[in-house]
Formats: structure tokens, C-alpha cells, sequence
């Protein structure tokens, strides 16, 4: 039986995941943070009408875009999604692999006659996906590589024995070359996948690297390409059915021990750690009710989960009884073997747990430390991040000396470039003991920052006689003086 596999690229899945959450009738894009700026990750075609491309900065997107909406992209998110459409998938064929991070292969061999053939199941794929508000280009041969090329490149259908015939014409990239393979091959006049498999093999082989070839021959069908499937998630869930019904806090919380205690034991066998638990209590009238946790950590303790559950257990209506209870792990994350003295882990989960309980109150997402940034300007070299979501710094990178209080610049009366020996400062009159200094700062042209939009500062550390260490500085462009933070 010929081998017979499907390619199907999402070219803006990350917008239109998006989009489909939360709609938006006007030019759209996602942006990631990457190389010290905000950059266009996804788009979608109203936005590229005005010339808006991947990668480009959003201070330029702006500029050719000024009604342009964005919002923070989501790699993750859009990773998980791409998972639950391979799980969807698997109603064509039981054979799905992940293709990078915007694609599909479906291996359909054997199984497209069960919708009367390769195009009539091309056509309800697509109709599928177009309902669901996606974008998806399909390619159907007898290789990965040659299925990818045509999705990529040519929508359709390669028949066993027109593979060259389809994919010869479109350019190398159609292989899955590097940019610098495709520019070098070009400048020889070598444009086509055609005009590649013409060349002598062992012109190519001796020339280039051996990816050449073996890119050519997977899309050929020469060398084997395996598609690797999704593995079935671990469900980690457990339950247990009482044969009296129970309603006393000490009897919910015993069975609440026995469940966790099979729950981590499992989770310590797979290595992981849970985020968000889910308890759930049947009573016998049949109605449900849950307790949620979020964990400010990955964690599989039972003692102190059994703690931070007691909370939200004492508040529920038993009614006329429980008689079944079931625990899972809704959100796991990976979660190795660490060794830890006594100390360092009371002192590390006591704070984790203060966050989880917090947290289960006022939502983990508004429980927010600090985070360095890499900018050089002060306002920006800082930024606020949910503390269950990331790790505490132990030492800021910097290499001078930083305020502990960073403020809004406010002026002071002074003349020129030196530190003023007298100013007044917030109602006190202070006298200038000490002055180190200048560091000078110029504004980073390509951010859209209006507050250094006028020109450098030069920093000057101030210790006043009175017992302020002050952060000031003066701006030489148009002379002035300003305290900008506090030493501690």
C-alpha cells in the first residue's frame, strides 16, 4: 500500500487563536518582547495590508499602522492548541505527529476511502477548520516533505508517481533548506527543486553540507522521514466511593489524606508536580461540588496540600451527605528530584505557600514581585510579574550602583553641571555633603519612551548632610535638575 501523508500548515494560528477568544474587528497583531524591543510574533490580513511583517519592531509597525491593537503573545498557549488540534485530527487517522510550531502531518494511509477518497477529505478538513475561524493550507503525497512543500508552497494533491513533477517547480525552500543554502544555490543559478535534482550528486554532496541531499531524497521518497505521534497524556486522577455517605469536616479531610496521598505518589513516579488541583465532592442528591487550588509552586506534598485545601473544604454543603470524592491534577509541570536541608525547604515553602493562599483569594496572578529587564534606562530596566509564574532574583545585574526607590523625576532648583550645594527637596532644605559623579545616560532611540524623548541625563549619587543619599540628574540639553530615587 503506498504511503500516503497530509501536511497541514497554519499560517496564522497564534493570531487566530487569539482572535478567536476575544474578537477584534480592526488591524491586529501579537508581540513578543525579543532582542531589547517589542516585535510583531503574529498578524493578521488586515494588518498585513499595511505592510506590517513578522519580526518587525511595533514602534515601526506603528508608524505605518497608528490604529494597530496588539496584545502579548502566548508561545505556550498556542502550543497547547496546536495539541488539541492534532487530538481533533485523529478523527481522519490515528497517526498524528506535531510539525514545528504551526503545523500537522496526518498519516493517511489506508484510511481515506472510509470519506470517499484523498479529495473529498481534504475538502471537509478544510471546511472544518474554516467553520472553526483557522486559516489551514493542505498538502497530500506520498512523503512528509513533499506533503509539506505543496502546503507551504502549492496546495493540492501529489499522485504517487508525480511527486518530482509537482514539488520540481517551486523553489528550494520547498525542501526545508536553510535561508544561507537557498541564497548560496540561487547565486549559481540553481532556483527550483527541479534544477537541484539535476545537478550531479556528487557535485552537491561535495559542496554543500549532506542536509542538501538528505532533504532531497526525504521529499523524493528516497531515505524514510517518520512521523512521530502525539503520546497520550497521563491523567492524573484519583477517587474514591464511600459506601456510607459522609458530612463531618474530619471524615471529608481523612478521605481528602487518602486521595492525595495516591495522587503524589503517582506524581513522584512521573517526575512532576501539580499546579492547579481540582476536588470534587458528590453528594447523594447527585449535585456536585468543587474546591479549587492553585499552587504558587509545582508541588507533590501531600501534608501540606492536605493544609491548604482545609480552607476551601470547611466551605462546602455537605447536604444530605458525600458518598464519592475525586481529586485531580488539572495543571502539572515538570518536577525533578531536588535534595534540600531542612532549613533551606521550610524557608522556600513557607513562601510558596503564603503566595498559594493569598493567591486563592485575590487571584496568583495579582500577587507581583519584581523582575530585572535588560535596558540601561532606569524607568525600564525593572517590571512586574505574577510571583507564582517566575523565581526570585537573588542579585540584579547592574553594573553601577541603583537606587532602592525609584521615582518619577522631580525637579529642584539648581545651576549648572554640578550638584547643587543647597536645594529643597519635598519641603526639607538639604546641604550636599558628597557628590559622585556624572554617569552620563542617553535616551534608546528605537523605544517609544516620551519621557527621555529630549535628550541624554547625566547621573550624579548625592549625600546630603541631613541623611539622604540621593539619586539626581541633569539634563544639558536644556539645563536642569531633577531626583529621580533614594538610596536605602
Amino acid at each position: 500500500m503506498q504511503r500516503r501523508i497530509v501536511s497541514l500548515w497554519f499560517p496564522r494560528l497564534a493570531a487566530e487563536r487569539s482572535q478567536r477568544a476575544n474578537p477584534v474587528d480592526a488591524p491586529f497583531a501579537l508581540t513578543l518582547f525579543d532582542r531589547n524591543s517589542e516585535r510583531i510574533y503574529d498578524l493578521c490580513p488586515r494588518a498585513e495590508d499595511f505592510g506590517l511583517q513578522r519580526g518587525m519592531t511595533l514602534v515601526h509597525a506603528r508608524s505605518f499602522c497608528p490604529s494597530l491593537l496588539t496584545r502579548p503573545a502566548d508561545p505556550e498557549a498556542d502550543q497547547r492548541f496546536l495539541r488539541l488540534l492534532a487530538r481533533w485530527a485523529t478523527r481522519y487517522c490515528p497517526w498524528v505527529g506535531l510539525d514545528g510550531r504551526d503545523g500537522l502531518f496526518m498519516d493517511i494511509t489506508g484510511s481515506a476511502h472510509l470519506l470517499g477518497g484523498e479529495e473529498p477529505l481534504l475538502d471537509d478538513v478544510r471546511a472544518r477548520l474554516t467553520r472553526a475561524g483557522l486559516t489551514a493550507r493542505l498538502g497530500l503525497a506520498g512523503t512528509p516533505g513533499a506533503a509539506w512543500a505543496l502546503s507551504h508552497f502549492a496546495e493540492g494533491i501529489a499522485k504517487p508517481d508525480e511527486t518530482l513533477a509537482r514539488i520540481g517547480p517551486l523553489p528550494l525552500a520547498a525542501l526545508r533548506l536553510s535561508q544561507e543554502i537557498c541564497t548560496n544555490l540561487e547565486r549559481l543559478g540553481i532556483a527550483t527543486v527541479s534544477e537541484l535534482y539535476n545537478l550531479p550528486r556528487a557535485t552537491i554532496a561535495r559542496r554543500y553540507d549532506q542536509s542538501v541531499l538528505r532533504h532531497l531524497d526525504q521529499a523524493l521518497g528516497a531515505i524514510g522521514e517518520q512521523i512521530s505521534p502525539l503520546k497520550d497524556e497521563q491523567n492524573f486522577a484519583v477517587r474514591i466511593t464511600l459506601p456510607d455517605p459522609i458530612g463531618l469536616l474530619d471524615d471529608v479531610m481523612a478521605g481528602t489524606r487518602r486521595l492525595l496521598n495516591h495522587l503524589c505518589a503517582r506524581l513522584d513516579t512521573a517526575q512532576k508536580g501539580a499546579r492547579l488541583l481540582k476536588l470534587t465532592f458528590r453528594r447523594v442528591d447527585q449535585e456536585n461540588q468543587s474546591v479549587e487550588l492553585r499552587l504558587a509552586r509545582p508541588m507533590r506534598d501531600a501534608e501540606r496540600m492536605l493544609a491548604l485545601f482545609e480552607r476551601g473544604v470547611s466551605a462546602v454543603d455537605a447536604g444530605y451527605g458525600i458518598d464519592m470524592i475525586r481529586l485531580e491534577a488539572v495543571q502539572i509541570e515538570e518536577l525533578g528530584m531536588r535534595q534540600l536541608d531542612r532549613a533551606q525547604g521550610r524557608e522556600k515553602d513557607s513562601l510558596a505557600d503564603l503566595i498559594t493562599q493569598l493567591g486563592n483569594r485575590v487571584g496568583l496572578e495579582n500577587i507581583l514581585r519584581f523582575a530585572p529587564v535588560d535596558s540601561h534606562i532606569p524607568e525600564c530596566s525593572f517590571k512586574l510579574v505574577p510571583a507564582a509564574y517566575s523565581n526570585p532574583v537573588r542579585s540584579w545585574p547592574s553594573r553601577r550602583p541603583r537606587p532602592l526607590r525609584l521615582f518619577p523625576p522631580e525637579p529642584i532648583l539648581g545651576d549648572g553641571p554640578q550638584p547643587p550645594a543647597r536645594f529643597r527637596w519635598r519641603g526639607r532644605s538639604l546641604t550636599t555633603a558628597e557628590a559622585e559623579g556624572p554617569e552620563r545616560i542617553t535616551p534608546a532611540w528605537w523605544e517609544d519612551n516620551d519621557s527621555w524623548a529630549h535628550g541624554l541625563r547625566d547621573y550624579w549619587r548625592v549625600g546630603t548632610r541631613q541623611g539622604q543619599r540621593l539619586w539626581l540628574f541633569h539634563t544639558p540639553q536644556n539645563p536642569g535638575w531633577f531626583v529621580q530615587g533614594e538610596f536605602g
